[in-house]
């Protein structure tokens, strides 16, 4: 069997970060979100779109590439990092790969996320692979400390080698409308990331509103967000198609009014491949086949890559193995 895939850790086209922009007030205001619209249109996501036998098969190795490879436990130890680093450096057991006939297709995560702590045992757990290190930062997952305690965790997780910074906002910010104060401080941690990227986690299950979560989404981008993120995973409510499709409509609005494409990752809850599947087909119909890339679309997930595996060997077998089969840490 051999599968045409992309290799899109080598073909990735020239992407021009967001230099962030002055807060527009009256931009922010005009937002309305129409939440049963929203809702219906999320609800055909599957129903009417789905990719069979090959095509699925690519499509699943596509997605292992825009996973966010993540274990944020408070048991989480050295030792668990590294097995995690460990599977993200070969995300597909080698008879898998040979069956499907990928060959030395580079089929890797889009990055490791953890904890501060675990920053330097993950970048060395995973030198000369390419595969970025992501750091959850100031204060995770509330967003509740001082702002230089914040500004300074960023910092030091720069500093350990992270590449990439998940940030979390204060919610309350947003519940009462204090834009100005949202703005300034995402712009901060903009610049204490320096090279590297900031995905703003907006915890949109404490949102209350579409209109909110759509009016954080752009806050974020004018202060120079890279990527725009659902949940901490720690919230009663994480991503779900709706509400992804808020925060992508947002995206789409950004890139007409400045040309700056920005990335998108849903978190949280997401545990199979079928979800995989709904959430590339949304990004593909609303956004475009240019965002299904790893410096456009993750998602943040600790189970994704299991039943990706499982369902893989499924197709190649017409048998669904055993969880042990494909372990995590």
């Amino acid at each position: 069997m051999s599968l045409k895939v992309v290799d899109t850790k080598s073909s990735e086209p020239v992407h021009k970060r967001n230099p962030g922009y002055p807060l527009d007030l009256d931009w922010v205001e005009r937002i309305r979100m129409n939440r049963s619209a929203l809702e219906r249109r999320a609800g055909s996501i599957g129903a009417r779109r789905t990719v069979k036998k090959d095509y699925q098969l690519a499509w699943l190795l596509k997605a292992i590439t825009m996973i966010d490879l993540t274990t944020l436990n408070a048991d989480d130890t050295p030792a668990r990092v590294e097995r995690l680093c460990a599977k993200a450096r070969n995300p597909l057991r080698a008879e898998i790969r040979e069956k499907l006939g990928i060959g030395d297709l580079r089929v890797l995560p889009g990055a490791v996320c953890v904890y501060h702590t675990f920053v330097k045992t993950a970048v060395d757990a995973l030198e000369g692979t390419g595969i970025p290190v992501a750091a959850v930062s100031t204060a995770f997952p509330h967003g509740l400390a001082p702002v230089e305690t914040k500004i300074a965790e960023i910092e030091a997780s720069v500093k350990d080698g992270a590449k990439e910074i998940d940030i979390v906002i204060e919610r309350g910010m947003v519940l009462r409308g204090d834009w100005q104060a949202l703005y300034d401080q995402v712009k901060s941690f903009r610049k204490a990331c320096g090279e590297a990227h900031i995905k703003t986690i907006l915890g949109t299950g404490e949102l209350a509103t579409q209109t909110n979560i759509a009016k954080a989404s752009l806050v974020c981008m004018l202060a120079g967000a890279d990527f725009i993120k659902t949940s901490t995973g720690k919230e009663k409510v994480n991503a779900n198609l709706v509400t992804s499709l808020t925060m992508i409509r947002m995206i789409r609005w950004f890139a007409e009014e400045t040309g700056i494409e920005i990335g998108y990752k849903p978190a949280g809850g997401i545990a199979t491949a079928g979800d995989a599947l709904k959430y590339m087909a949304l990004m593909k119909e609303e956004l475009g086949n240019q965002w299904l890339q790893p410096h456009l679309f993750r998602f943040g997930a600790s189970s994704l890559l299991t039943d990706i595996e499982r369902q893989l060997e499924h197709g190649l077998t017409g048998h669904y193995a055993a969880d042990y089969r494909q372990p995590m840490v």
